[in-house]
């Protein structure tokens, strides 16, 4: 059972880390790590399990990833496709179905080095695995994680709910993905006044941007009093140009009011975990909750979400592909 032991201590980091903040990124990779080390330690029980049992744990182990893989490139181009019907072609649209043909290709370009009988070819191959799989392991750390944070749930009042504005149709207009936002915080205020609680303070945050003709937060605003929320209960932060800008900004109006407050910040669910990792750098004191949006625009979104938060540690991330790539130059030239 000391096979288990990794994984029992990186489960108990979490637990820990969780209970300390909700939006640390290491959050993800302590739980991609419990996984790692407890599927190890199933592996190491295969000998010892009934032929039935062990093939079931080692199919789950090893061949669940592998066919997950292909399934991924799959759902992924199918997406692309879909992206491309219903928002026309532009990088950002084309983005998941990049990924996926991106998947195939890898697979291609491993099998094809790697079945050469060359040792350099084998070294390149280990290597482009090695970088492959160090980005999925984050990703998909990134992923469970941000599942995970969306499924948290408001407990007891609020002073303030943030909602954080994106940019406007027409330069007049909320778009859906905004008013699914705007929606989101308005249930929020309004449940918690139906149970007895203030009224929170609906706090709009978005500056004008040079297409827009008014700061996005006045166009929330005139949404929600148009949608019957007194005027009375909203507040303004029409500056910031970025989402950092509207937690830092928004932190500003907040304290200003009551140093002590309470908030929950508002934007669509895709962007939440990496919207609560600003929040914590920002110091806002409060978790962010996720609105919903269309299923076939998640994937693409949580791509650029995860690409965003890969540059945003770049220092140790960088670091540790440059090893990999030195690691297996150098496996190349010993062995060639």
């Amino acid at each position: 059972m000391f096979a288990f032991v990794p994984a029992v201590l990186f489960l108990a980091l979490f637990g820990v880390s969780v209970r300390a903040d909700r939006r640390r990124f290491r959050n993800a990779i302590y739980l991609g790590l419990t996984f790692i080390f407890l599927s190890a330690g199933l592996l190491t029980l295969v000998p010892d399990l009934p032929h039935g049992l062990g093939t079931a744990v080692v199919a789950v182990v090893l061949l669940v990833p592998a066919l997950g893989t292909v399934a991924l490139g799959l759902f992924l181009i199918g997406n692309g496709l879909t992206m491309v019907r219903k928002e026309g072609r532009s990088p950002g649209t084309l983005l998941s179905f990049a990924a996926g043909a991106g998947i195939f290709a890898l697979i291609a370009f491993v099998l094809t080095l790697g079945s050469g009988r060359s040792r350099t070819g084998d070294a390149v191959a280990g290597g482009v695995v090695l970088l492959a799989g160090y980005v999925s392991f984050l990703f998909l750390c990134f992923l469970a994680y941000a599942y995970l944070y969306g499924r948290i749930k408001v407990r007891g009042d609020v002073d303030y709910v943030v909602l954080l504005g994106s940019g406007l149709i027409g330069g007049d207009r909320v778009p859906p993905l905004l008013a699914s936002r705007l929606r989101k915080g308005r249930e929020i205020h309004d449940a918690q006044i139906a149970r007895g609680g203030r009224a929170p303070l609906l706090l709009a945050s978005g500056g004008k941007g040079s297409d827009e003709k008014l700061a996005e937060a006045r166009a929330m605003a005139d949404w929600l009093i148009a949608e019957g929320v007194p005027e009375e209960h909203l507040r303004l932060e029409d500056r910031s140009r970025t989402t950092e800008e509207n937690l830092a900004f928004s932190r500003a109006v907040m304290e200003a009011g009551d140093p002590g407050y309470r908030c929950v910040v508002v934007t669509n669910d895709f962007h939440a975990f990496r919207a609560a990792m600003m929040a914590r750098k920002a110091g806002v004191n409060g978790q962010v909750l996720g609105s919903p949006t269309a299923k076939y625009f998640w994937p693409s979104a949580t791509i650029r979400e995860f690409a965003a938060v890969f540059w945003e540690h770049k220092i140790a991330n960088l670091g540790i592909c440059g090893s990999i790539v030195a690691l297996t130059a150098a496996l190349a030239v010993t062995t060639g």
